[in-house]
């Protein structure tokens, strides 16, 4: 057991015991104050742990590291330190935080400066990111999409089973929880008409996703196989991928994915590390055929990550209308990450890598409007008695995570995003 995840550590802050945050998760983020520039921090229960402060007092005085490298706008220059110092100072901020300690919990001076209510701050975005890819890895969605779209007899492409499938999408678009999302224009082209034609799309949908980033780099004709993926893996945020389905019907022909999906993603401004994950590792699905000798594994690499999906229209209480699991992948992270650079493209430092829609079995599983509505054909109905086929201007989708073994919940806290009238 890694020490800082022991299930006997306790805080000297009051923790709820509901909280996403207790002294075993400790997340990374960026935080900005009205008297505090942007920096690192650290969740703890409704606080934030500025880092840049703990540095500055000499906190990590035994650990090998610059304080400026907390006193920065995105978590990159640390993540680039490598896993040994990740794991390194989420260590000493166990201990800082710690019940028995009292380096800081013995001054309010220094709780004054290290301390800041999660309620004052403002999240920004974790890191600066340079690549995005997106992956089409939960077999439940894919079969799903291949149903309503194909032959339900051949839901999945013959290649589904054998490689995970994904795409290389925009990486500017990308953007930190309680970020408005303006939604699209495009061009669509309706069943019955000769031609296409261009304006607002009218089936604005989300996709229940996890994206993880990495931490260390490659040099280009590097590989990396899934038994070394964790060291490259630095942590997962909560990802909702917006989709404008109209626009991706008519333009995904032959080459896939393109302004149906760049217009906006949002992700949890959280990273929950992978040490942090580490009691939550599960076996996955069964993989047959085999998959090809750089796609095989040893150990377990799927995690139960409980997800839900909530819509809250204006003025109006939120409805849960989903609650799906990331245990539910086919292909995992290793697998993801390994396929990504069997070619010998080159990984970066930052690099975010979104699981694609996570659906379960059942109805109420699955991860987007476009698979809970059966193609707007079941509309789904929310608490204020109103309806929903798709998104409508005004909602908000809310979307939350957590693991929970030996009384210890590690969760994400949420992403969301309000839907704006097109211009």
């Amino acid at each position: 057991m890694l020490k800082a995840n022991d299930p006997a550590l306790h805080s000297w802050i009051e923790i709820s015991p509901g909280s996403d945050f207790p002294i075993q998760n400790l997340p990374f983020g960026i935080f900005e104050t009205d008297d505090r520039d942007p920096r690192v921090g650290v969740a703890i229960g409704e606080y934030v742990l500025d880092l840049c402060a703990v540095a500055r007092l000499n906190f990590f005085e035994l650990i090998d590291i610059d304080p400026n490298v907390f006193h920065r706008p995105y978590l990159n220059d640390f993540i680039a330190l490598g896993k040994p110092t990740w794991r390194a100072v989420r260590n000493r901020v166990s201990a800082l935080l710690r019940n028995d300690n009292d380096e800081i919990s013995g001054s309010s001076d220094m709780i004054d400066k290290c301390l800041v209510k999660q309620s004052d701050v403002r999240m920004l975005m974790p890191v600066k990111v340079g690549n995005y890819t997106d992956f089409y890895s939960s077999i439940e969605h894919a079969t799903n999409v291949g149903t309503m779209f194909r032959d339900p007899k051949n839901a999945l492409l013959p290649n589904w089973k054998h490689i995970p499938i994904g795409y290389h999408g925009r990486a500017s678009s990308i953007v930190v929880s309680g970020t408005d999302i303006r939604r699209p224009n495009g061009q669509t082209k309706a069943p019955d008409a000769d031609a296409p034609t261009f304006g607002p799309s009218r089936l604005l949908d989300f996709e229940l996703e996890v994206a993880f980033i990495t931490g260390k780099e490659t040099k280009l004709g590097e590989t990396i196989t899934p038994n070394e993926a964790d060291n490259y893996i630095f942590g997962l945020v909560l990802f909702n991928d917006w989709s404008a389905r109209d626009i991706q019907t008519w333009e995904y022909v032959p080459l896939g994915p393109f302004l149906a999906k760049s217009f906006a993603s949002s992700i949890s401004p959280w990273v929950v590390t992978l040490d942090a994950l580490e009691p939550f590792k599960v076996k996955g699905p069964v993989q047959d055929p085999k998959p090809l000798p750089y796609l095989e594994f040893s150990g377990n690499h799927n995690y139960d990550i409980n997800l839900e999906v909530l819509i809250q229209p204006e003025g109006a209480a939120e409805t849960s209308i989903c609650h799906s699991n990331f245990k539910y992948m086919y292909w995992n992270m290793n697998q993801q990450l390994a396929h990504q650079s069997s070619n010998g493209c080159n990984i970066q430092v930052g690099d975010m890598y979104a699981s694609g829609t996570i659906s379960g079995s059942d109805k109420g599983s699955y991860g987007s409007m476009l698979e809970l509505t059966w193609r707007g054909t079941q509309p789904i109905k929310l608490s204020d008695g109103t309806e929903r086929k798709f998104i409508n201007d005004y909602d908000t989708v809310i979307m939350r995570g957590y693991g929970e073994r030996n009384g210890i919940r590690i969760g994400f806290g949420e992403v969301k995003g309000k839907v704006l009238p097109a211009i």
